[in-house]
């Protein structure tokens, strides 16, 4: 059997890794000296780690994440941010996913609420897990539209797929009764099955109020509040801090 007939073989099962990694065994002359349980080893391996990178390729698309670049290493610990290095640090281990736990990161606009909570989102797709990013006046909107065209039952399907959902911009338009209840059939749908980060520029005393319905209040703050890691950032914009570090320069 010739290697024409062998690639033609994978080029029909689509095995793409393992092409590339059978190329390169006929390129290297290394390989001829590996015996063939080896060279079977490397080949499999090569699609396993390919099929792996084409997934987080694909859960990476599907999230909808603005800033595909926040990266848990570039986070800044600047003093007056009173971020903790070692609460971030054990939230990369993805354990608070693994334990369905949820975070509230909360703090003034340009302090880096998003860009923490989309870094915490592509190292969770990184690890394997799938996530997605909506704003939640989008959110909300998404679901007014769904009740009146008769999705919505998709649509809470459609978040239940993702292991982690980011919620960001909580609090920065006005909420009625009716947003109330239908953002805690979203947190409801999730609650010990999956996990959320919600940012907001409210701090959380005052999120009850701002919900306008007390009783939806009070669900959604004993789902999400009192069992979710906090994370308050403090300090300046990191927008006008970077501006003014660039001016300087």
């Amino acid at each position: 059997m010739n290697q024409t007939t062998i690639l033609d073989k994978i080029n029909d099962l689509n095995y793409q890794g393992l092409k590339e990694a059978y190329l390169r065994q006929i390129e290297d002359i290394n390989y001829s000296r590996l015996g063939f349980d080896e060279r079977l080893y490397n080949l499999l391996e090569a699609q396993e780690i390919f099929m792996h990178n084409k997934r987080i390729a694909t859960n990476l698309r599907q999230s909808k994440i603005k800033d595909k670049q926040a990266s848990l290493e570039e986070i800044e610990y600047h003093s007056r941010r009173k971020l903790s290095k070692t609460v971030i640090k054990d939230l990369a281990n993805m354990n608070f996913i693994r334990n369905h736990q949820n975070i509230i990161i909360t703090g003034k606009t340009g302090t880096g609420k998003s860009y923490v909570a989309q870094a915490l989102a592509n190292r969770a797709i990184l690890d394997g897990f799938k996530a997605y990013y909506i704003r939640v006046p989008t959110l909300l909107e998404d679901i007014k539209i769904s009740r009146a065209d008769g999705t919505y039952t998709s649509l809470l399907r459609k978040y239940s797929r993702f292991q982690l959902l980011v919620l960001d911009d909580f609090g920065i338009t006005q909420m009625s009764a009716d947003d109330a209840t239908n953002l805690f059939e979203i947190i409801e749908d999730r609650t010990e099955i999956n996990s959320t980060i919600i940012t907001s520029q409210l701090p959380v005393s005052q999120w009850y109020n701002y919900l306008n319905n007390d009783t939806v209040a009070d669900a959604i703050l004993d789902r999400i509040v009192h069992s979710s890691h906090r994370i308050e950032l403090e300090g300046e914009s990191m927008r006008k801090l970077r501006s003014n570090i660039n001016k300087s320069e």
